[in-house]
């Protein structure tokens, strides 16, 4: 497969190619051109959540507001703070905006058989279609896809945003069937009731699945990349369309504690920057310099100087103990360790020039985002499979 990149004016002309585990060489070749494009060889947008970033804080006044009673309340007026929790755990403590449904919580729901969600199980195990199926194989990927879909059918009807279905990392190498699982997802939605409006599709973004996304983002299918951990990705997902780009900071930083041979991040290092938070400040201002639609996650945040150093990016994924730490914390204007000020703006990012050097990095995965990417699929397809064999035990479940 090959991927072809048009990057923004006065980037050089460049070439490289991907050779890793199951991974297709792939070539990545730029030509000048004013805005910027992508062009995928496969044959082959409906209403977001709108963050808080957008709507509660300008560019213009990005500082802290009056009325903010913790720091909790002050950085949510930049952006959107989305719990990182299991959401029948702690979901009147932090009560989340948007939700995922995923394999691993679906183990979760299994484990705690009292939960609110058990029902949606129960009643995929006892789904007459897919226990008719003639294989085993074929009938537990089917209580799988209905699990899924009745749990998110649940959360549509908790949370006042976008509810993201996992699709199948064990199809993360295959456009094609990545396009055929999010649509027997859709299927299955409809005859729900639930609107297109409030779902994404959540697909690790190798090549074919950034590929997968500009294909159902033309359908009018929001997606949602994940496992993004380089600037390469990052320009491909915007160009590609997607609905939201989610970036793993803390990972990064650990990757890079540990290992060395990563050109983007050992660049970040030299500059004094933190990899992860300089790639979702790179990757911001990417997207909204030059005017892509895609919003912006920043996850695996670890602690509040994380958070406060992303202040104005669409969505931040904190987990609970960061929460309840500013939960608790007062509000003050002008604290001398945290600032309660936007760092990353549209305007700011307009007015951002890229150089040849961060351009270049459009061009290639490094080491750290190949590594991470396969094992973020690899964990997501184990987690999948455990479900499956899950289902394979308790099935018929009582009273079928």
């Amino acid at each position: 497969m090959t991927l072809s990149l048009q990057s923004p004016p006065s980037a050089a002309a460049l070439s490289a190619s991907i050779q890793k585990g199951r991974w297709k060489t792939v070539t990545v070749g730029f030509s000048v051109a004013p805005p910027p494009s992508v062009n995928f060889t496969l044959r082959r947008s409906i209403p977001r959540i709108h963050a808080s970033a957008s709507s509660s804080s300008s560019p213009s006044s990005p500082s802290l507001g009056a009325g903010e009673n913790n720091e909790l309340d002050a950085v949510s007026a930049f952006s959107e703070i989305v719990p990182d929790t299991v959401v029948f755990d702690d979901f009147e403590r932090f009560p989340p905006t948007a939700a995922t449904v995923s394999s691993a919580l679906l183990l979760g729901i299994c484990g705690l058989p009292d939960t609110i969600f058990r029902n949606a199980v129960d009643m995929a195990l006892a789904d007459s279609t897919c226990a008719g199926l003639d294989t085993t194989e074929s009938k537990l990927s089917c209580f799988f896809d209905k699990a899924i879909v009745n749990v998110g059918g649940d959360l549509v009807k908790l949370v006042p945003g976008r509810v993201s279905t996992e699709v199948d990392a064990r199809l993360a190498y295959d456009t094609n069937a990545i396009i055929r699982k999010v649509h027997d997802l859709l299927r299955l939605y409809n005859e729900i009731d639930v609107p297109h409006d409030r779902l994404l599709f959540k697909i690790p973004a190798t090549w074919q699945g950034i590929e997968a996304a500009k294909l159902l983002e033309s359908e009018g299918i929001q997606t949602h990349l994940t496992f993004v951990y380089s600037f390469a990705q990052a320009a491909a997902a915007a160009q590609a369309g997607a609905s939201v780009i989610q970036i793993f900071v803390g990972r990064l930083r650990d990757w890079a504690r540990n290992h060395s041979g990563d050109t983007e991040i050992e660049t970040a290092v030299k500059s004094g920057e933190d990899p992860g938070l300089a790639l979702v400040r790179r990757s911001y201002n990417y997207i909204h310099k030059y005017g892509y639609k895609s919003k912006l996650m920043a996850a695996a945040v670890r602690n509040k100087q994380d958070l406060f150093s992303l202040l104005g990016v669409d969505y931040v994924i904190a987990p609970l103990k960061v929460l309840q730490s500013l939960k608790d914390s007062p509000a003050v204007p002008d604290d001398e360790k945290y600032s309660f000020v936007r760092k990353l703006t549209p305007e700011t990012a307009t007015h951002y020039n890229f150089t040849n050097k961060e351009l270049s990095l459009v061009s290639a995965m490094g080491p750290a985002s190949v590594e991470l990417l396969s094992a973020g699929v690899e964990g997501y397809a184990n987690q999948a499979k455990r479900v499956e064999e899950l289902f394979g035990k308790i099935w018929p479940p009582p009273n079928v």
